[in-house]
This record gives structure tokens, C-alpha cells and sequence, in this order.
């Protein structure tokens, strides 16, 4: 594929958080805005979260238990869904900013007019966000990575012309901090994230952070100075480097900030003086080398080039492409067109270029954030500008963190998996203290939503969405797909199967036997999504939800093929799983066709809500299948058309790949022409999918999923079966091709 196509491009700098381009090295992220006169690089590092360790049992959720499942076997759904709020408890933490580093250009960048030579661009190909504009005869250049193998996001700013290269730099942050000058080259900020965000006024010891700027300037021309010793001023350079280190107090989610023995300064200097003798060359090589050996194992290319055009065919080109003056920018000799403008065309210039770019961005995304040793990628990746981040930023376990970990394994990138597997095992330990104490139930169980602190009972707020205990199991699925495409048996010997036996043993205990005799799950609730009771009241809790009996039945299935490849088919455990696989309820079939979502067919307020979670067996799942199942599997396509085209960008993903699944490529390729349409951040409309210009996905406000499940192989596969393939010999047949083509690269590549 041409690097040409997979460039993120701009006429002009950002004026929202979501035109700024991102970077990233898996814990250190920044947003570059991109502007003239003054410059926003803004800040994250994975490990900034707001609280502590927390107590995650409730030794009176024992009694609300028995209360709820009472009320359900008597059917009394409003009482027991009323009664189910005693099964939830405190809030959930929130992630936080870093902080953001200022530059202030000198007065020429404020009196001459840039615009025309303005160009801003995310090279996906080098992970490289790069600047150009020139001001009178003299052009200015700003380049920005975040290295991995170094730990440090870099900034080269230079000038055309010797001696003319001014500005001011300061390190910012909203969260507690002081900020002060080391020798005459370094800015280093010292700050904390609140320790209680309940009772902020009780102020314990929160995670502590440190970052540390450190500016390099030309060796011929230049000078610095110290400003009011919080700010930097160069005036004069050629050339000018900043090197951005930050590290936390952070020792793991059951470490208190209070006992951690990390002292994030001196690991922030201990990491400058390791690069203290590298060139900007020397970390650029490094960088590259880096991401290159991930980001160039999968190419794809649905048809040549479209979006590059040389002098010679310029004409032609933009004759097809017929985009407005003002998305023109030149760049690289070349003429081409400001994605923002692409987006906005594709409805009616169906570019696969612009395919090829948005695939090829999810992985650019997991790669810039979630590598080995960091964090889980939460509901933004690492980036994120409020202290108060919408849905707290948090990994949310009923769609999105799986979501985001969709393309690891078919795009060739298996490692970006490992902090997932390491968040996994932090939740089994928490877990299986609040299976024993809330359920009385042996294993280990995770709710809806979590935080650093590996959170796993259910979370303050309406019981709809927090009250789910199947987001342990629905993780476990991720380790058995690891396996299947790796075929590591040390991992599954050592990691996946200690997890899944601990999460097999919780759902045979969380099982009960209901009225029909059916293993049922009780309480139980379909993600997110009301039912309207018999008596007309709404409500949300029964018994054996159809996404629960799917989880389920595809744990039990995975379990028992991991226990015969180890040889473990003798043990006990493996014995009660065969036991009970007959005697969990069947899937059932409404009276409209469709697939039903609750264990009756209850009447539903809200046919279109965005979640499928009664779509599970069929994707990620594998329990609804064409050969295997084929009433189940015409009943699914009846509930996708039910469900209909309209929800936020990771339900719209989520419905590509249902599509997919159902050898319906039409369909699968009108969801991913609903994902590419330019969402205005000025005139956001609830649950609106769509794209910022910056191609970060909406739900609105911005979610990191939609592009993580943008990049899966169902929607890719189908959208070149819908428009640009005619080699393969039938629709039905495209996500089949790409699997093939993909996972051949996998091997070819490991």
C-alpha cells in the first residue's frame, strides 16, 4: 500500500480536542493541535486515575441476593428490579490528564498570514504528526512522536533559515501540581490526582506524577533563558528538540498510593539521562525500527491510489473527486484532499482509499496505546482532556473494552493484547473476593464497569447497566481467541486456563435451577436496555437474559476444548460443565421472528437501542451459525433489521460485523457508510455515529471503539465484497477471503 494513502490531513490547526491528531507509545499519549502562533500538546500517561485500592464485597448483597431472586421466580420484575439497587454499590474511579506542554511563537508568526502554506498531518506509516507553514520567507517545521523503546514523546521544531527560530515553552496541568526550573534546560511538574473523588475535602494521598521537559537547542545559533522559573525561552535557534518524560506513583492496582514505593522523579530523570546521549536522528531510528515491525505486517488495498495526484494528472482526478477549494492542501508536491472533506464526500465518491485509511487507523491506535507493561486501553485509549471524561473513561466490560481488543489478533498485532491479559488476572483476584463475599459463589466474577483499581463488583448507578456479572466471562472468550490463533500452550497452560477455570467455576455456582428446569442465571439483565413487565411497568431484572445463556454456553464450550488439549478431561470441574452444558436454557424465537432478547417475550420500549447483547452467539460469538443453527441464525438477521441502522459508532461496528456473520454484505456495507459521515462538534446529536475530523469515532462525545471495531476483519471483508471485489464468487464468501488473506499475513508475519 502507498504511505501516501494513510495520512490524516489538515489546512489548518485544531479548534477542538478532537481535531488534534494523536500519538502515542502505549503509556505516554498527546493530542497536537497544531497551531501558528501558539502550539497545544496535550498530555496523558496511562496510570493518572483518581482513588485507591478499594473494599469491592458487600457482606449484606448476600440477603438482597435471596430478596431478588425471590421476587423474579415469582415474576414481580419491577419489585425485584427496584430491589436489585441494594446489589450495587460505590462509584467507580476516574482517569485523569497529564497536563499540557505551551509553546507561544514570536510576534512574526502573529503578524504575517500562514494559511496558504499551512499543512498538518498523522503519517500513519512512520506514527509521525508533522507541521509545516511558513512565515514571510521562512518556513517552520514541527515534528512529533511518541517513542516506545525510549519512553518519551519527542518534538523537533526547526526553521529554514539560520537564527530565526523564537518562542516561549511552559509545562501545564489541572490537577494539583508545582512547576520549576532544573539547571537552565529543564521544566519538571510534581503533582498528584485526587485521592477520594467522593470527598475530595478528605484529601488522602492520591497517585503522585512527575513530568519533566527537557529542551535541546542548535549548537550555532540560540540561546535560553529562564522565565519567572516556571517557563523556558528560546530565542534565536535553528533548531530546537523537547523531550517529554513523565512517570506515577502507580505500583499496581492492590498497591495504595500511600505504601507505593515509586518515586515517579527520579524515574523520570533516570529515563532522560538513558537518552541523554541519543540524537534526534538516533530516536527517530528507534521509534521507526519500533513501530514499523508492528504497524507493516498487514497491508491492505482495495484499489490503487486515488487521493495522491501529481501535476501531470492533477486535472483528471480532481475532476472525480470534485471536493471544494478550501479541502485543498498541497502537500509534498502533491495535490490532495483534507480527510475532514473526504468523509464528508464519501457518500457520494465512495473512495476505498478512505477504507484503507480507517482500518489501517484502528491499528495505528492500538498499537500508540495499549503495548506490553501498560494499561488496558480504556474507553478513549489513553487519550483524554477533562478530569471529568465522559463515562469516566473507564473500561467498561458489556461491548467496549472487548471491542477495542477486536482487531489485535485478525490485524497481526497479538502483543497490544498482553494488558489485557494482565488486566484480566487483576480482576480474577478482586473478583473472586466478591464472588465468595456478595454471591457466596466460588470463582471469580467482574461486572460492567471497572478502573485502574481492577474494580469487579457492580457500580453505583441505575441497575440496567450496572448490575451484569458476566463482563469476567465475556473477557474470558478473549484468552481462548488467543490461543486459537497462536496456539501458545504455555499460555494456555499458565495464564488462560487458571483464569477460565476460576471463571467456569463462578458461573457453575452462579446457576441456579429455575421452574423449568432450565440452569438459569438470576438476576440477570440484558446490558443497558428496559423490558416492559406484563403488568405494563418497566423494568430490567429476570432470569437468564439471552446474552447471559450465549456468555455462558461459549465459556463452557471454550473451557472444555482447552481442558482436553491439557489433558484435564478427568477433572471434576470439567465433569460439571458437561453436566450442565444440556440443561442451560435454549436460545428462543419471538413470536415476530426475531431473536428474544429476555427470558420472555416481554415487549420492548425501545426496539432500536443500540446494544445487541442478544446478538452475542452470533458475533463475537459463535453459537448461532448458518450450519449449525439455521432458525437461530434467519432469526438474527430478523433482529438486525429490527434493531435498525441507527446508534452510536461502536454499535454501528457492532451491527457491520453481525451483518458480516450473516453473509450480508449489502447491509454490512450501509452500516460502514453510516460510520463515515463527519460528525460537527458544535452540533453533536445523541447517539449519532459518525467520525470527527480527526477520524476519532463518535458516540457522541468521542469513543475509542468504533475504530478499534472498524478494523475487524467482518468489516473490512464485507465492505470490498459490496464495492470493490469482483474476483471472489460470491458476497458471501468475502469475510471467509479476508480471514484467509489476513491471518495468512498473521503467520507469514509472526
Amino acid at each position: 500500500m502507498e504511505a501516501v494513502n494513510l495520512k490524516i490531513r489538515f489546512r489548518d490547526d485544531a479548534k477542538h480536542w478532537t481535531d488534534a491528531l494523536p500519538i502515542g507509545n502505549g503509556r505516554l499519549g498527546a493530542m497536537v493541535w497544531g497551531g501558528i502562533s501558539s502550539e497545544t500538546i496535550q498530555l496523558n500517561e496511562d496510570t493518572l486515575w483518581t482513588g485507591a485500592p478499594g473494599d469491592y464485597t458487600n457482606t449484606k448483597a448476600p440477603e438482597a441476593l435471596s430478596q431478588v431472586r425471590n421476587l423474579v421466580q415469582r415474576q414481580l420484575y419491577p419489585q425485584a428490579t427496584a430491589a436489585a439497587s441494594h446489589l450495587t454499590g460505590n462509584p467507580s474511579e476516574a482517569y485523569q490528564l497529564l497536563g499540557d506542554i505551551k509553546l507561544e511563537f514570536d510576534y512574526s508568526h502573529l503578524t504575517s498570514s500562514q494559511e496558504e502554506t499551512y499543512q498538518r498531518e498523522l503519517d500513519l506509516d512512520t506514527a509521525t504528526v508533522k507541521v509545516k507553514y511558513s512565515v514571510g520567507d521562512v518556513e517552520f517545521k514541527r515534528e512529533h512522536f511518541a517513542s516506545y523503546p525510549n519512553q518519551v514523546i519527542v518534538t523537533k521544531i526547526s526553521a529554514s533559515k539560520p537564527a530565526k527560530l523564537s518562542f516561549t515553552v511552559s509545562l501545564q496541568s489541572k490537577l494539583f501540581n508545582h512547576t520549576y526550573i532544573n539547571g537552565n534546560n529543564q521544566i519538571i511538574m510534581k503533582g498528584r490526582c485526587p485521592g477520594n473523588r467522593i470527598s475530595p475535602e478528605l484529601n488522602p494521598q492520591g497517585i503522585q506524577f512527575s513530568a519533566i521537559l527537557h529542551l535541546k537547542i542548535g549548537d550555532r545559533n540560540g540561546v535560553i533563558n529562564i522565565l519567572d522559573d516556571k517557563n523556558l525561552k528560546v530565542e534565536a535557534s535553528d533548531w530546537a528538540v523537547l523531550l517529554l518524560v513523565a512517570s506515577s506513583s502507580f505500583g499496581g492496582p492492590f498497591t495504595a498510593p500511600s505504601d507505593s514505593t515509586k518515586e515517579p522523579t527520579s524515574e523520570c530523570l533516570s529515563t532522560l539521562n538513558s537518552i541523554s546521549n541519543l540524537s534526534y536522528s538516533d530516536l527517530y531510528a528507534r521509534h521507526l525500527n519500533d513501530y514499523q515491525e508492528l504497524f507493516h505486517r498487514v497491508s491492505l488495498q482495495l484499489m490503487r491510489s486515488t487521493q495522491s495526484i501529481s501535476e501531470e494528472d492533477g486535472s483528471l482526478e480532481l475532476k472525480r473527486l470534485t471536493p471544494s477549494i478550501a479541502g485543498l492542501c498541497v502537500m509534498d508536491s502533491a495535490i490532495v484532499v483534507s480527510t475532514s472533506e473526504r468523509v464528508k464526500s464519501f457518500r457520494t465518491d465512495e473512495d476505498p482509499s478512505l477504507v484503507e485509511l480507517l482500518f489501517q487507523y484502528g491499528r495505528y491506535l492500538l498499537i500508540s496505546c495499549s503495548r506490553p507493561g501498560t494499561q488496558v486501553a480504556n474507553l478513549q485509549g489513553i487519550w483524554n482532556k477533562d478530569l471529568e471524561p465522559a463515562w469516566d473513561g473507564a473500561p467498561h466490560l458489556n461491548i467496549n473494552v472487548e471491542m477495542n481488543y477486536w482487531p489485535s489478533l485478525p490485524c497481526n498485532l497479538s502483543e497490544c493484547q498482553e494488558p489485557l491479559f494482565d488486566y484480566i488476572s487483576f480482576l480474577s483476584v478482586n473478583g473472586r473476593k466478591t464472588a465468595n463475599v456478595n454471591y457466596q459463589a466460588s470463582g471469580w466474577v467482574a461486572h460492567s464497569k471497572s478502573d485502574i483499581w481492577a474494580r469487579t463488583s457492580a457500580g453505583q448507578g441505575d441497575v440496567v447497566w450496572a448490575l451484569w456479572p458476566m463482563g469476567g466471562a465475556w473477557l474470558c472468550t478473549h484468552l481462548w481467541e488467543h490461543y486459537a490463533y497462536t496456539m501458545d500452550e504455555d499460555f494456555l497452560k499458565y495464564k488462560a486456563y487458571p483464569l477460565l477455570e476460576g471463571c467456569v467455576s463462578f458461573l457453575l455456582s452462579w446457576l441456579i435451577e429455575g421452574s423449568e428446569g432450565y440452569l438459569e442465571t438470576n438476576p440477570s439483565t440484558s446490558p443497558e436496555h428496559n423490558f416492559i413487565s406484563p403488568n405494563g411497568e418497566p423494568a430490567c431484572v429476570s432470569q437468564s437474559s439471552t446474552m447471559d445463556m450465549a456468555i455462558v454456553k461459549e465459556v463452557f464450550s471454550i473451557f472444555l476444548s482447552a481442558a482436553e488439549i491439557m489433558g484435564r478431561t478427568k477433572d471434576n470441574i470439567v465433569g460439571e460443565v458437561r453436566e450442565a452444558q444440556p440443561r442451560l436454557r435454549p436460545t428462543n424465537i419471538a413470536r415476530d421472528g426475531s431473536i428474544m432478547e429476555w427470558v420472555k417475550d416481554f415487549k420492548d420500549p425501545d426496539v432500536h437501542h443500540r446494544h445487541l447483547s442478544h446478538l452475542f452467539g452470533l458475533f463475537p460469538g459463535h453459537t448461532i451459525t448458518s450450519k449449525e443453527t439455521p432458525a437461530l441464525f434467519e432469526a438474527a438477521e430478523k433482529s438486525l433489521y429490527k434493531r435498525g441502522e441507527e446508534g452510536p459508532g461502536w454499535s454501528t461496528t457492532w451491527k457491520t460485523a453481525c451483518w458480516a456473520r450473516l453473509h450480508n454484505s449489502s447491509n454490512a456495507y450501509k452500516m460502514i457508510k453510516r460510520l463515515i459521515n463527519l460528525v460537527d462538534p458544535d452540533h453533536e446529536r445523541q447517539f449519532e455515529s459518525g467520525l470527527y475530523s480527526n477520524l476519532f469515532a463518535a458516540h457522541p462525545p468521542f469513543q475509542i471503539d468504533a475504530n478499534f471495531g472498524s478494523s475487524c476483519r467482518n468489516a473490512c471483508s464485507e465492505y470490498i465484497g459490496r464495492s470493490f471485489l469482483t474476483s471472489c464468487p460470491s458476497p458471501g464468501e468475502m469475510a471467509k477471503w479476508l480471514c484467509e488473506r489476513l491471518e495468512s499475513s498473521w503467520r507469514n508475519n509472526s
